[in-house]
């Protein structure tokens, strides 16, 4: 990759949170928030702060800044990044690197190893069969060309741009759950780069991102581990070092379903009125299995506790109804 735009020390960690500002955080947020923090300052590392809003329909600048102050009002500072840009030449929002995302798209697009894609959601969800496990799509190949003919730039003005994966394991060793093995053709087919309205894939702009940031690794829920093998390619073709990986069990009510922004009674502004911070980050340490009781602290006084073998290994992890502890 080009010349990062940050530098750190081989052997320094540097972690980061990098929420979508599309509505306000829930409690599941600030669980990955607090995790990603306590593993970076845990190994006298440094916390990134960027704003990933490349779904420009939904972002707002004003959920963004509401992310920035519950981080602040929980206790969770950040070294570099954010709307500011603290440590860095800008902000850390991704709207904003458009550039850097086309740079990366076009060394591949270069090489050989993207395709154009005029297939639409409907007919993808048509002709595709789902993972059994988890009803996940696998893109069927239907725009994938038998040999890899030279494509022209105008080739790609409609549609959408997609890469081409192997048929073979891409594996990772991820701190909670251990070495992962995902073979990407059956997993999940040649994946978007670009999507057909010009707007940037989720999996390019992250990998693009963490490779010129320097992170070194990547704390975030179970329900992404397929992306981490997915990343873990897309690095190795764009010459870059893969971050470490250590993947949470996700937050969810009793019957599994994992916490979203729908869930309004565990929103922020809901905990906000109904709890103090350091409330919050006690029930978060308990689930965490950091704390052997939900009792009131801080983040900072969590980092001498922090190890990766406490935190439950484990699909989902249950928050009791409405927060009540007993």
């Amino acid at each position: 990759m080009d010349t990062p735009i940050l530098h750190s020390a081989a052997d320094r960690t540097r972690g980061r949170f990098a929420p979508s500002p599309s509505g306000r955080m829930h409690l599941g947020n600030l669980f990955a928030a607090l995790l990603s923090w306590l593993s970076a300052r845990s190994r006298g590392g440094e916390w990134l702060l960027r704003i990933e809003d490349i779904d420009r329909q939904r972002s707002r600048r004003e959920f963004a800044e509401m992310i920035e102050a519950d981080l602040t009002w929980l206790g969770l500072d950040w070294d570099l990044g954010g709307l500011e840009g603290r440590g860095m030449d800008g902000p850390c929002v991704q709207s904003l690197r458009s550039e850097r995302y086309e740079s990366a798209l076009s060394r591949l697009r270069e090489a050989g190893l993207t395709y154009p894609c005029r297939c639409r959601r409907k007919d993808i969800l048509a002709s595709s069969a789902p993972h059994q496990s988890d009803g996940r799509v696998v893109y069927a190949g239907t725009c994938r060309p038998s040999a890899m003919p030279p494509f022209s730039v105008s080739d790609f003005r409609e549609g959408s741009e997609r890469l081409y994966v192997p048929d073979r394991d891409i594996c990772f060793d991820d701190r909670l759950f251990g070495t992962q093995r995902f073979n990407l053709a059956r997993e999940c087919g040649d994946f978007v780069l670009r999507r057909a309205d010009g707007s940037w894939a989720y999996q390019l702009a992250v990998v693009v991102d963490d490779a010129e940031m320097g992170i070194s690794e990547v704390v975030r829920g179970s329900d992404l581990l397929l992306s981490a093998a997915q990343q873990k390619y897309l690095f190795s073709l764009l010459g870059a070092e893969c971050p470490a990986y250590a993947h949470f069990p996700l937050l969810a009510d009793h019957t599994g379903r994992r916490l979203s922004k729908r869930d309004a009674s565990l929103g922020v502004d809901a905990l906000r009125s109904r709890f103090a911070p350091q409330e919050i980050v006690g029930r978060l340490a308990f689930l965490a299995g950091l704390l052997e009781k939900p009792e009131p602290c801080r983040p900072a006084e969590l980092v001498p506790l922090f190890r990766w073998e406490k935190v439950p290994r484990r699909e989902w992890i249950e928050v009791p109804s409405g927060m009540h502890w007993r």
